[in-house]
Formats: structure tokens, C-alpha cells, sequence
């Protein structure tokens, strides 16, 4: 029924709309039920095959409605998983041809935060882009990547008689481990990094169990020096990661300058 639905909704687009459609998508096996027309007007749009491949199935997997499939295509989700993967990877996930290895693989940087409804460049306590987070906790999840499910906020922990709170909690099924981020609305620094460790250090090695992988951390920051980044932790680090955040979807020139950032670390 849903098909029938999908190709009546089609023959009652303009010329051109159909066109394209059938073009894309020639032969009837070709076309996914799950996915309904707003969310083929979005993919057809797309150019390149391997872009529209992914948020095709990406909709599937993970029963986005329209409108989330168009905010990941607005926030360029695959360019910016591209940021830190190869194609190859990122469409394998995506096709269920592996599972993800590394947090580098769902985690975004950056992330984009604009469903906060926040304005630009503010300066918040972090306490309340938490308390904003929080109200906004599914839209943040399908932000931060796949698999998340949400813990708990201002985690209480004890070392001897020092407590100390972690701002949010997640369990990643798909990586098998916690995801503790800290949020800090300004510019990182290595301080942030020694006292995030700590925190994975002690999930490490008093809650997380045998059988699950290791701890990872995020910093969710305004701004981040890369290099600071790098030098602080361990070479082999795979476990904590800085990510920055904006209230605004990225533009492509936006994109191509964080490309060329990355490259320049990488060679460094």
C-alpha cells in the first residue's frame, strides 16, 4: 500500500519531478517503502549518488521522518563524517557492511546545535546549554550520532572524599561502551582535556564491565586548538575527542575550510 501511495504521489508531481524520479530510481525493487515522498523530492535533489546512497539509507536505518532527513541533509552530515573518515567507511556502515570501530565514525566534528534555538556566538553558562540540551535531548542524540541512549546528567561521582559531575551520560550500543561529554562554552584547554581523562579513567575501572569496550569522552566546546589537542593526549589516543559546536547549519565554504584544517593537522 505504501508503494502505491509513493507512485500515485509521484504521477501527481510536475513533469520534471517525475522525471527526475524515475531516472534515479527506473525499476520498482529499486524504491524503498519506507521512505515517503517529501523524503525522495529531498534525495533526488542530490547529485551525487554516493551522498544520495547514504541518506537513503541512513532514513531507513534509522526511521527518520522528513523532516530529520532534511535537517542531516541542511547540516551536511556526510560531509562532516567525511571530515574524519574515508567514503568507503562511511558508506559501509551505512549499507551494514560493518559496524563502527571507532567513536571517529559516528562522532561529528563539528556539531551543529541549531534545533537549540540558540543565537549565535553567545556566551552561555554551561549549565544552561545543559539544561538546553537536555530539553532538546532526541534532537541532540540524532545529532551526536548512532546508537546513543541517554544516562544521566551531572553524574555524581566520588574519589575518596573529592566529588566531582559529569555533565552528560550516554551508553553507545553499536560501540559497546559509555560516552561521558563534558560541555565548556569556551575555548578548550588542556586542563579540560586532564580532567575529562579522569572521568573515562574512572568509568574504565570502577563501573565499566568486562565484556564492554573502553570509555569514551567528548568535549563539546565553542573552540579548540588542535595541536593543543594532539600534544596533550597520547599518541595512541582513541578515547577522548574535542568536538566543537555551533548554533548555525555549517555552509559549504564553511566545510571545505575545516577539511583543510584537518589536513594540515594531519600532517603535522
Amino acid at each position: 500500500m505504501q508503494f502505491e501511495v509513493l507512485i500515485f504521489a509521484v504521477f501527481k508531481c510536475t513533469g520534471i519531478l517525475a522525471r527526475q524520479f524515475f531516472r534515479i530510481y527506473p525499476i520498482a525493487s529499486a524504491v524503498r517503502t519506507q521512505l515517503n515522498w517529501q523524503q525522495y523530492k529531498l534525495l533526488i535533489s542530490i547529485s551525487d549518488p554516493d551522498k544520495r546512497e547514504y541518506y537513503e539509507l541512513e532514513s531507513v536505518n534509522n526511521g527518520w521522518t522528513a523532516r530529520e532527513t532534511e535537517r542531516q541533509i541542511n547540516s551536511q552530515l556526510y560531509e562532516r563524517l567525511l571530515l574524519s573518515n574515508d567514503k568507503e567507511s562511511v558508506l559501509a556502515v551505512a549499507r551494514k557492511e560493518r559496524i563502527p570501530q571507532s567513536p571517529k565514525e559516528i562522532i561529528k566534528d563539528p556539531m551543529v546545535l541549531e534545533f537549540l534555538g540558540l543565537e549565535k556566538n553567545p556566551s552561555y553558562y554551561e549549565k544552561d546549554l545543559e539544561g538546553t540540551i537536555i530539553s532538546h535531548i532526541k534532537d541532540f542524540m540524532l545529532e551526536i550520532g548512532k546508537g546513543f541512549f541517554f544516562d544521566s546528567r551531572q553524574k555524581r561521582i566520588l574519589i575518596e572524599d573529592d566529588e566531582f559531575f559529569i555533565d552528560l551520560v550516554f551508553y553507545n550500543r553499536l560501540l559497546k561502551c559509555f560516552v561521558l561529554i563534558e560541555i565548556k562554552t569556551e575555548k578548550l584547554t588542556h586542563q579540560d582535556l586532564g580532567q575529562l581523562q579522569m572521568y573515562v579513567n574512572y568509568y574504565d575501572r570502577i563501573v565499566k564491565l568486562p565484556d564492554e569496550n573502553k570509555t569514551i569522552g567528548i568535549l563539546l566546546c565553542t573552540n579548540k586548538n588542535d595541536t593543543v589537542v594532539k600534544m596533550t593526549l597520547p599518541e595512541d589516543n582513541k578515547t577522548i575527542l574535542a568536538s566543537k559546536y555551533q548554533f548555525c547549519l555549517p555552509s559549504k565554504e564553511d566545510l571545505i575550510k575545516e577539511i583543510e584544517d584537518v589536513k594540515k593537522i594531519v600532517k603535522t
